[in-house]
């Protein structure tokens, strides 16, 4: 059977990136059968999503899924056969200002507005807490002997879906849904409270224990017996969608031998019908344009080294030392980032180490040939280096429409709120003797140089509108 083509959404600012912080799970699932896409497109049709199988959404961040996207994604789902996977976060919708659960509900299941916490089962705090509890047996969790739900929420089941997998007795909310998953007609949903936990690099991410196992389980019971069918069914062109600007070179997904599966071209194709996602395409490009000198040194000096060396590089790049709670000294700070709620504000560490994929514009369509559309391409190559961005983010000019100020103002007050509650925590964790003094203090000035930056900026952008 030919590779199955996931579309991870990009165009609802997703907290989970294939290209950045998600790198791991797209290299371990190219790698296994499966090609990732960046899915830009937007609005989201059933049109558009007809030559893929999976279509993911990584925790959407401060931005809504169309009334219109959700009909179009349940008739994709229902009449197309489609694998739908929604990943949220600790408070749900309303913690992220998002409406996933407005997505979800059409195959009855609902993301609640919590934290799943659990003071005896955990990896270093009670929000990283372990899991045991997988009932009924389902084909997503077996072999699997426990999961970290790092920074999860809980949800809940309306009808015809059902969870295989619950928080703890001495969980707060015990015994609570934490993955539910529906088969609505042709097709397959499943809903996981944490996107946490397949992110590069954290404690309690996709290199914890079983997850890139459970992973793997997800991606594919979501290729439906439905899908499977028109793909053997249907005779399925090798020709890729053609870019109507320049033409790329091609790559094979990771893992894969000639034999295995067809050349996939780079190009990288988008629609644009709003300003707004023009204007978010140039900041991302503009972000990148500076690396890209040093990211072709980088792959010529990678390209020069032998094929043994490069076995030991990645070696030595890819070893680390086995987790353990006790190693967790600097996990607060991970805590800290969960409260970082705007684009602007998001771990700069993690954007620093951000790997600049190549991915296609989209898979062969198993349907129909596309319709002409106007598009704009590019192509980056993929690189496992990292880079120190050292520009300093610029802020917005005064020219920014009201919408976009008040948009942003909305934004920061969130913001403020939640690094207060956070400090609250660190407090009530001091005081209890959790959190050492050290450690409070450093966690406490992190935290109100956070809280004033965010203040100033709400000033500047009040005195924009007193002008």
């Amino acid at each position: 059977m030919s590779p199955c083509y996931i579309a991870f959404d990009a165009a609802h600012k997703p907290r989970g990136r294939i290209d950045e912080n998600y790198s791991d799970l797209r290299d371990y699932l190219n790698s296994n059968g499966f090609i990732c896409y960046n899915f830009l497109e937007t609005p989201i049709t059933q049109e558009s999503l007809k030559p893929y199988d999976i279509l993911v959404f990584s925790c959407p961040d401060f931005s809504k899924i169309s009334l219109q996207e959700i009909t179009e994604i349940e008739n994709w789902v229902k009449n197309d056969g489609g694998g739908l996977l929604l990943l949220s976060h600790a408070g749900g919708d309303r913690g992220r200002n998002s409406n996933l659960s407005e997505l979800s509900q059409q195959f009855g299941i609902v993301f609640e507005n919590d934290q799943v916490l659990d003071d005896e089962k955990n990896i270093g705090m009670e929000n990283i807490p372990i899991i045991t509890s997988f009932i009924p047996p389902h084909p997503i969790t077996e072999g699997i002997g426990e999961l970290c739900f790092r920074a999860s929420c809980s949800l809940s089941t309306l009808v015809n879906a059902f969870a295989i997998a619950s928080s703890n007795d001495t969980s707060d909310p015990f015994s609570s849904p934490l993955i539910c998953v529906a088969s609505p007609e042709n097709g397959r949903v499943c809903c996981v409270g944490s996107y946490e936990m397949f992110r590069n690099k954290i404690g309690g991410g996709f290199k914890h224990g079983e997850h890139s196992k459970f992973a793997l389980n997800i991606f594919r019971w979501l290729v439906s017996d439905y899908r499977i069918d028109l793909k053997s069914n249907n005779e399925v062109s090798e020709n890729e969608i053609q870019s109507t600007s320049m033409p790329s070179p091609e790559i094979k997904p990771q893992g894969a031998s000639d034999s295995e599966s067809p050349s996939v071209n780079i190009d990288f194709a988008i629609k644009i019908s709003k300003k707004s996602e023009l204007m978010e395409l140039l900041k991302i490009f503009s972000n990148q344009i500076n690396t890209i000198k040093k990211t072709i040194d980088n792959l010529i000096e990678q390209v020069s080294i032998s094929e043994d060396e490069i076995i030991e590089l990645k070696k030595v790049k890819r070893s680390k030392v086995p987790v353990k709670p006790q190693d967790f000294k600097n996990i607060e700070q991970d805590i800290i980032d969960d409260f970082q709620v705007t684009d602007e504000t998001k771990d700069q560490e993690e954007k620093d180490q951000a790997a600049f994929s190549a991915l296609p514009d989209k898979p062969p369509n198993l349907f129909e040939e596309e319709t002409s559309t106007e598009k704009f391409s590019s192509g980056l190559p993929i690189v496992e280096e990292t880079i120190r961005l050292k520009s300093k983010p610029k802020s917005k000019p005064k020219s920014l429409s009201k919408e976009i100020l008040e948009a942003e103002m909305q934004g920061l007050e969130n913001k403020i709120n939640s690094v207060r509650d956070l400090l609250s925590f660190i407090e009530k964790k001091h005081n209890s003797g959790k959190l050492d003094d050290d450690s409070y203090k450093k966690q406490a000035k992190t935290l109100k140089k956070d809280l004033k930056k965010s203040k100033k900026r709400i000033e500047e952008i009040n005195k924009i509108f007193e002008e």
